[in-house]
């Protein structure tokens, strides 16, 4: 006896603030048969990405094809049921996947999102890799381990665009604006224009820190099993600094200013499908080793695109670091609704003044950006001083004074 009932899945709500998601990728074919609670595809919003996991097991009927925007609560495929019983009333064993045309899995040779993600930024087409996971999918380990092919020289995505009387080759790739990159460029553009956004600048001596980790590090390491880096300095001078200067933390809301008498602090991550801000909850009030902890935490799950809407959201003062890669300089913009964003720079050896001497310092720029609708010039200085104070003299972190 065979019974057959058909399934709507539709887009799920992933957050209040979310109105829309995009079909990332398929993990399975249409036609396939599917299990209850398998991951069937990604999503992906304008903050994060989604699993998207089978309501039922059976066979699967895609509607809505990879890449499309659809809003939440739009149908995007169904599961059609199918529960076969033998003679005896028993229900034999499905297949966890059906295969393809020739006997071949379609797992094969299909990266997961985050290897398409590395391969692409590397270069490297799919085909030239074997992948390792279930099925043969190409899993993120095996993207990783991946290296450019020597006969590889043309784009594997997008459309080329020859320019004919040049010499050598002359191609140009196009890729489709992801979610998360369309809604971060929306968000910066409107930084720019609807806040009256100032930068200033102000220069610290990084040797005491640098010294003060250099002779720490290794018991600090042993007794907290994380390692001791720039970040928690700089996170503990920014909340005593915020707390000294509330407007800094501040943010409009309509015709309010909001004070918060906490500093969740976000901290600018570079992931594989952009920038991400997650959010150190009241760090005021963390250890060195609990703000260590977190951020490498949250680095983690950031560069596994693992973060969830809520270790995204709120924040009432950002840092970045530029100097990572390289920067020296910077003018950072406001990371909306939050009212001022700390950029920090690359350490460089200097020349400077010291007791009437010229010696040679460690230096680190710092710029600190800020909405002038509801922080002066006067906070907005007397903020970024406190900070390099603090950072110059570390026991006044300790201390508090």
């Amino acid at each position: 006896m065979k019974s057959q009932k058909t399934l709507e899945m539709k887009v799920p709500s992933v957050g209040e603030s979310i109105t829309e998601v995009t079909i990332s990728a398929w993990t399975k074919k249409d036609g396939d048969f599917v299990k209850l609670d398998e991951v069937i595809a990604e999503i992906e919003s304008d903050k994060a990405t989604f699993e998207l996991t089978a309501i039922a097991s059976g066979t699967l009927s895609i509607i809505v094809k990879e890449g499309t925007t659809v809003p939440v609560g739009e149908l995007i495929c169904t599961i059609t049921e199918s529960e076969i019983k033998d003679s005896a009333g028993k229900q034999p064993v499905q297949e966890a996947e059906s295969p393809s045309k020739g006997g071949e899995s379609y797992a094969k040779g299909h990266p997961s999102p985050a290897a398409a993600v590395i391969l692409e930024e590397k270069n490297i087409p799919a085909s030239q890799v074997d992948g390792t996971g279930p099925g043969g999918r190409i899993t993120r380990e095996d993207a990783l381990k991946a290296g450019p092919s020597a006969a590889s020289g043309t784009p594997i995505s997008g459309k080329n665009e020859p320019v004919t009387g040049a010499r050598g080759a002359r191609t140009a790739r196009r890729e489709k604006l992801s979610t998360l990159r369309k809604t971060l460029a929306r968000r910066l553009v409107s930084a720019k224009n609807e806040t009256a956004m100032l930068t200033t600048f102000n220069e610290v001596n990084m040797l005491p820190v640098m010294e003060l980790r250099k002779k720490y590090k290794d018991i600090f390491k042993e007794k907290y099993e994380v390692n001791l880096g720039f970040m928690s300095f700089f996170t503990k001078a920014c909340c005593i600094a915020l707390r000294e200067w509330p407007s800094v933390n501040a943010m409009i809301d309509g015709e309010e200013i909001v004070f918060h008498d906490y500093c969740d602090i976000s901290i600018a991550v570079s992931a594989p499908k952009g920038l991400v801000v997650p959010v150190i909850r009241n760090a005021e009030s963390l250890s060195f080793a609990e703000i260590e902890r977190e951020v490498a935490r949250l680095a983690g799950k950031a560069r596994e695109n693992k973060l969830t809407i809520e270790e995204m959201s709120g924040g009432t003062f950002t840092i970045t670091n530029g100097g990572v890669f390289g920067s020296m300089l910077s003018t950072p913009i406001i990371n909306v609704p939050q009212s001022a964003i700390l950029g920090m720079h690359n350490i460089t050896e200097r020349p400077v003044a010291e007791n009437g001497q010229v010696v040679i310092r460690p230096v680190m720029y710092l710029a600190l950006s800020y909405d002038h609708r509801i922080i002066d010039g006067r906070e907005s200085v007397s903020f970024l001083v406190r900070v390099k104070q603090l950072l110059e003299d570390p026991a006044r972190l300790m201390l508090e004074i």
